[in-house]
């Protein structure tokens, strides 16, 4: 039996709306730097109800998480035991071009995620009540990071 697919791109017939926003977060240092509100600003500033947002920062020393945002406790819980997990002073590492926290770095950054993806709903990002989006900077100096939002 034959069977004949006739493939039809749907993309002239859907009239999507989806954008690309760029935002710059200044980190002072490792730790946890919620960025859910100014997400929320660009959502918005864009006027979407309802759709998908993907987070994402091209940095290989920098992450995400979706993470409680209620208690800061839950933030140096978390940051105290990414540290005891990953040590600077670990003799085994090699990469120390960029400074000896920044293999760390690297490993923290593989461990976690680099993007996520959170349905849009009402025009607000469809997080669970104590839930925020956090930037997580492994460094230990300031450094400007980039979040690219893709928005559909």
């Amino acid at each position: 039996m034959i069977y004949l697919v006739i493939w039809t791109p749907l993309w002239p017939f859907i009239r999507s709306k989806f954008m690309i926003r760029k935002l710059t977060i200044l980190t002072r240092g490792p730790g946890l730097v919620e960025i859910s509100n100014k997400i929320d600003d660009v959502l918005r500033e864009v006027d979407i109800e309802e759709g998908l947002c993907t987070v994402f920062i091209p940095h290989t020393s920098a992450s995400l998480i979706v993470q409680e945002n209620a208690d800061p406790s839950a933030r140096l819980d978390l940051e105290g035991w990414m540290n005891r997990l990953v040590q600077e002073s670990d003799p085994n590492f090699t990469h120390r071009f960029e400074g000896t926290d920044d293999m760390p770095a690297h490993i923290k950054t593989a461990l976690t995620a680099t993007s996520v993806a959170i349905p849009i709903i009402h025009g607000q990002l469809a997080l669970g009540t104590w839930q925020g989006v956090f930037l997580w900077e492994h460094r230990r100096h300031e450094h400007n990071r980039s979040i690219i939002l893709h928005i559909i």
